[in-house]
């Protein structure tokens, strides 16, 4: 099932004026600019407000000497979710951007085996894949991607697009025909809910890397989120020709249609309330001269953590500090960002390299005592394969992700190795690992241009908690309707759209959040997507 939509772009019915209501965004990510553009339909004057002088946070954007890297996420996935947004507001993914379908979808090394495993953008080819490594294994993959098609379905109906403030809504009849699988799966973890799909590590690891874009482990991860397979292994792997940023700049533009006003350079200091309601924010500019811009309404794209330990005072917090003592902020990570002279062979547009011991990698990651693991498995993306955009003719463009503890001791990046001691040693390892699958035995000798970002780095540039990479984890404690609500219980008027709150990490889960605080703002307890496009409200200019 995909969200409902229209079946082309419709043009945006006669707005009716209402009197402004004064809408203030904190944070230009994906989820806030996405709110920023739902609420200006709504008939909000909105403004955004970014504490870096670029959009996007996480999803930014760096160049150096002819290469352009995305800074973060870099998997386009669930693509109906991208393109039920840009219904929402009357035009399509499609034609905000130029959308490439990757086939192979991407490479898997596996340690003690030379020759990688590249996963295709067909199902049926891929059920092939796994019969043609593991007699049997094909047709255990087929019911396997039945159940995540079937799963994610739902998950969509039900689960991703509510602010579960009524929970009768999950009593449907789909959610409750399917109660007792719903308890198996969100019970056991995905580690062994796969395992009884294939016994090959290899493949059984291609069915348990997606924990990682959850923020958590398999060992941890409801096996629920099995339907996360559905989406590499059946629909494919897309990438928006020019990068992420592409995605950032699309979604920009279209909360700029709608009359929403973005201010970078200008950090939030506090958001402020009288009377239990929230007045505005107080936020600095450029030159570090501080302003209160008045609204009756604040939204907090920033981390949650950030926002209610930093932006508001005591009494005003609905998650104070004992709250965080007992969640997990998900891991962290060191990004390599490296232009090289020439071609790195063996690699694909995405390349994943795996150990041998994952138990042992994910427990120094998430376990008691976490610490850098050693060897780590490493995820490597050249979208230079694919855009010749991203890097100058004949060199290869590469961002490398090494999953850590989200740990700040490890430190902070740097530009040409001037990162600090423990970073720049975890990216020295990751290129030695590329080079060896490579066979680029002078590889390091072919950098041009090399940055490195640590935890620290993600705590000091996005307000991070702990330096977290992506968020609050998955785990089935911080799912769902466990996971933070995207309202405050303690001031009235705030509330909060992205990673930190549901439906949860990633750039269509930002995305959702945004559809998810238009909802809770109406009091729309639906547990499915809103029909598109939005009707538009035009709001009388503000005294």
């Amino acid at each position: 099932m995909t969200p409902q939509r229209a079946s082309r772009p419709t043009a945006p019915a006669p707005k009716r004026t209402v009197p402004a209501r004064r809408a203030v965004i904190v944070g230009g990510g994906i989820s806030g600019l996405a709110s920023a553009a739902l609420l200006a339909r709504d008939g909000y004057a909105v403004t955004v407000l970014e504490q870096r002088d670029q959009l996007g946070g996480r999803a930014g954007s760096w160049e150096q000497d002819g290469f352009r890297f995305d800074t973060g996420p870099s998997w386009y996935l669930m693509p109906e979710v991208f393109d039920h947004f840009f219904r929402l507001l009357g035009t399509t993914a499609d034609a905000e951007m130029d959308l490439v379908k990757l086939d192979p979808g991407y490479r898997v090394y596996s340690e003690g085996h030379d020759e990688p495993i590249d996963l295709l953008a067909d199902r049926e080819a891929n059920i092939a894949l796994f019969e043609s490594i593991e007699p049997g294994a094909g047709d255990r993959l087929r019911k396997y991607l039945d159940s995540a098609e079937d799963t994610y379905a739902m998950a969509v109906r039900r689960f991703l697009y509510t602010t579960f403030q009524d929970l009768t809504k999950l009593a449907a009849p789909d959610v409750l025909r399917r109660l007792p699988k719903l308890a198996r799966l969100l019970l056991q973890p995905l580690s062994t809910f796969a395992s009884k799909a294939v016994r090959d590590r290899r493949l059984w690891q291609v069915l348990g890397y997606p924990a990682v874009f959850l923020g958590t482990s398999p060992y941890a991860a409801p096996s629920m989120y099995h339907l996360m397979s559905h989406l590499d292994l059946a629909d494919g792997v897309l990438y928006p020709k020019g990068g992420i940023t592409e995605v950032i700049a699309a979604v920009e533009r279209v909360a700029r249609r709608e009359g929403v006003t973005i201010t970078t350079g200008a950090p939030v200091e506090r958001i402020v309330v009288e009377d239990g309601h929230v007045t505005g924010v107080v936020h600095r500019d450029a030159a570090g001269s501080s302003h209160t811009v008045s609204a009756d309404l604040v939204v907090s794209a920033a981390d949650l953590h950030h926002t209610e330990l930093q932006l508001l005072d005591a009494e005003h917090r609905t998650f104070p500090e004992p709250h965080w003592r007992k969640r997990d902020p998900g891991p962290s990570a060191v990004l390599v960002y490296l232009g090289v002279e020439g071609e790195v062979p063996g690699l694909l547009h995405h390349t994943l390299v795996f150990t041998a011991d994952w138990r042992a990698n994910f427990g120094a990651i998430f376990g008691k005592d976490r610490h850098v693991p050693d060897p780590a498995s490493i995820y490597v993306c050249s979208p230079s394969l694919t855009d010749d955009s991203v890097a100058p003719e004949g060199s290869s463009n590469l961002f490398v992700l090494v999953p850590l503890p989200a740990d700040l001791s490890i430190g902070k990046g740097g530009i040409d190795g001037a990162g600090d001691a423990e970073v720049e040693r975890i990216a020295d390892r990751a290129i030695a690992v590329i080079a060896e699958r490579s066979g680029v035995t002078d590889l390091r000798d072919r950098i041009r241009v090399r940055r490195t970002i640590g935890p620290q780095d993600f705590a000091d540039d996005y307000n991070a908690w702990s330096g977290s990479m992506l968020g609050p984890a998955h785990t089935l404690a911080q799912s769902a309707f466990f996971r933070e609500a995207n309202v405050s219980r303690k001031v009235e008027g705030l509330y909060y759209a992205g990673a930190s709150t549901t439906p949860g990490i990633g750039l269509p889960m930002c995305l959702i959040s945004a559809e998810v605080l238009l909802k809770r703002i109406h009091g729309d307890t639906s547990t499915e997507p809103l029909p598109t496009p939005l009707p538009a409200t035009a709001a009388a200019p503000v005294a």
